[in-house]
């Protein structure tokens, strides 16, 4: 005997009892009058047991066939509810959402929006993990991430919801103490405030609209695992630093910070949701991806 039961011929078993005709059998399960004979005998070879009495008219269980058809009968019954609840969540939006998203970014613009989620798909529930640590979406089962950043080349599935400035940073205090840089390859003479997720580790690229570019190393006193904790020591003066727009926005309309070398561009990122490759999506991520570029779009970058 096989390891695995003979599914298939349980289940056939259990139909041609329920109707007690090889014919209506084939018929219900859209399948041929041979096929079902031969799986019902292959079954009977298998246990060594005959299931079915036989006539030209007639159709019945044996003692053997009565014994199996109780336990085959629910497992048909187990398969096809099982299989109308999968239906079911691939369907309609429901069932557990498991999400990554940066730290700051997740707490000051996806956290706001959950209750507008829930109201409108309100058999989906969240599983919200903030962390800027770039997590393996596919290796921790995570349904989808969302990443701010310049998108790496990926076999994940990638749908751009905006856009998002990046700005290199400083304070007046800062500029004061160790003068405003002309040129990127100036920076290597500051100090540099950096962070430990940036795709590029340890390099600041420039880019000026004559096409020339710039790739400089800094150097400083600060290396951080979350952009909005760099911001309090860019206030201060501690050293210069890039933050995207969404942490940097408030700070530089309120002049607390100049954005230096305006004539050159830093690697524009943006806001993607990202989702794993492969296969038809649950409909609670495809909902979940729709809500967000819906929302995101209204937004600008």
């Amino acid at each position: 005997m096989s390891a695995l039961p003979d599914f298939e011929a349980l289940a056939i078993f259990a139909k041609v009892a329920e109707f007690q005709s090889f014919a209506r059998a084939a018929s219900e399960l859209k399948l041929s009058k041979p096929t079902i004979s031969k799986a019902v005998t292959r079954l009977e070879q298998r246990l060594g047991a005959t299931l079915f009495n036989r006539t030209s008219r007639k159709l019945a269980l044996t003692e053997a066939g009565q014994r199996l058809l109780a336990r085959a009968g629910a497992m048909l019954a187990e398969g096809e509810a099982a299989e109308s609840e999968a239906l079911c969540q691939s369907q309609s939006p429901r069932g557990l959402l498991r999400i990554a998203a940066p730290m700051s970014f997740g707490v000051m613009h996806i956290a706001p929006l959950l209750p507008l989620f829930f109201r409108a798909y309100p058999e989906v529930s969240v599983d919200l993990h903030l962390s800027d640590e770039l997590v393996d979406i596919v290796g921790e089962g995570y349904d989808g991430a969302i990443r701010v950043a310049a998108l790496p080349d990926s076999s994940l599935l990638a749908r751009r919801l905006c856009g998002m400035k990046l700005y290199l940073l400083a304070s007046a205090a800062y500029i004061k103490a160790h003068g405003r840089p002309k040129h990127p390859l100036h920076l290597s003479e500051h100090l540099g405030l950096t962070y430990s997720y940036q795709l590029r580790q340890g390099a600041w690229s420039f880019r000026k609209k004559d096409g020339e570019v710039a790739t400089v190393r800094p150097n400083g006193p600060l290396r951080v695992n979350n952009g909005e904790a760099m911001l309090p020591s860019i206030l201060g003066g501690i050293g210069i630093g890039i933050l995207p727009d969404f942490i940097a926005k408030d700070a530089i309309a309120k002049k607390q910070v100049e954005i230096l070398l305006p004539e050159w561009s830093l690697q524009e990122g943006a806001v993607y949701w990202l989702t794993p490759p492969g296969g038809p999506k649950p409909q609670r991520v495809i909902a979940m991806g729709d809500f967000l570029a819906k929302m995101f779009g209204k937004k600008k970058g």
